[in-house]
């Protein structure tokens, strides 16, 4: 059903995917009708994800947002949300890429660890079992977007609005049994690896895997109990892959512009292209 704002204008999710084609504003925020929660902010979240497969965009796996606290009070969402990753917003690369902003709406640039997954993870999965459900993980940006003018929502707008999912790039993928032999120490390397973003060969910010709840696979597995207890959410599939936050704030680009992120350990360095 439509949900009306107090402004008497209805947001429903053939308006929410004509937004994300278009790249257009809002005309109001759907937070503005008090009784919008996030509860239903899911549901009009996982009803454009059924109009995009009716059409043929075929869904990839996921991403998590908001899970570095650093940059809560920043946008006012102060817990993570999800998100669907599509064909048509994935791409892979071995080291650089070009992404194109076109149909984006005020694009920003994060940085983030991605996985994917190699089987579905079992019920109540403990970090070991994510572990062995992991087939790799690599290096990723993600460009995000938001129809609400100036970045200013609250967090079932960000929810409806597709997790604010534009794009995502994958780097080089590393298989996790190459550089960890158990959960905890992956944890842990993910954990204590440096960032540094550079625009254009200077560096405007620098962060680490920590902060993301703490590490990349703590974060997923917050996230897969969050997807579990969605009513009508898909599962984790084997192939899924699952972007996992940024370790900075997230920036502003522009066409034309060229972005590197320079991870360490386990990670490497990934450079992007906008057009």
């Amino acid at each position: 059903m439509p949900t009306p704002t107090s402004k008497g204008i209805f947001v429903n999710p053939q308006t929410l995917l004509s937004h994300i084609d278009s790249g257009e504003l809002w005309t109001t925020a759907p937070s503005e009708d008090a009784s919008f929660n996030i509860a239903q902010a899911y549901r009009d979240a996982l009803a454009v994800r059924a109009l995009r497969i009716a059409r043929g965009e075929v869904p990839r796996g996921f991403k998590i947002g908001f899970t570095n606290r650093n940059i809560w009070q920043r946008y006012g969402v102060y817990g993570p949300i999800w998100g669907t990753v599509y064909t048509t917003s994935l791409s892979f690369c071995e080291g650089e890429g070009v992404v194109s902003l076109k149909g984006t709406c005020q694009p920003r640039l994060e940085h983030e660890a991605v996985f994917g997954m190699r089987v579905t993870p079992p019920a109540n999965a403990s970090l070991d079992d994510l572990f062995d459900s992991l087939e790799w993980v690599a290096p990723g940006f993600e460009v995000v977007q938001s129809h609400l003018p100036d970045w200013k929502f609250k967090a079932p707008d960000t929810v409806a609005d597709g997790g604010l999912h534009a794009r995502l790039l994958v780097g080089r993928k590393v298989p996790v049994a190459q550089i960890a032999s158990s959960a905890s120490q992956l944890n842990e390397q993910l954990a204590a690896a440096q960032v540094h973003l550079i625009k254009g060969g200077m560096t405007v910010e620098s962060g680490c895997g920590a902060n993301v709840l703490d590490g990349p696979l703590l974060a997923l597995q917050y996230f897969l109990k969050e997807l579990r207890a969605c009513p009508g959410a898909v599962d984790l599939l084997a192939g899924d892959v699952i972007t996992t936050g940024t370790w900075t704030d997230a920036w502003p680009v522009l066409p034309g512009e060229t972005w590197t992120a320079d991870f360490g350990h386990p990670l490497s360095r990934l450079q992007v292209e906008f057009a």
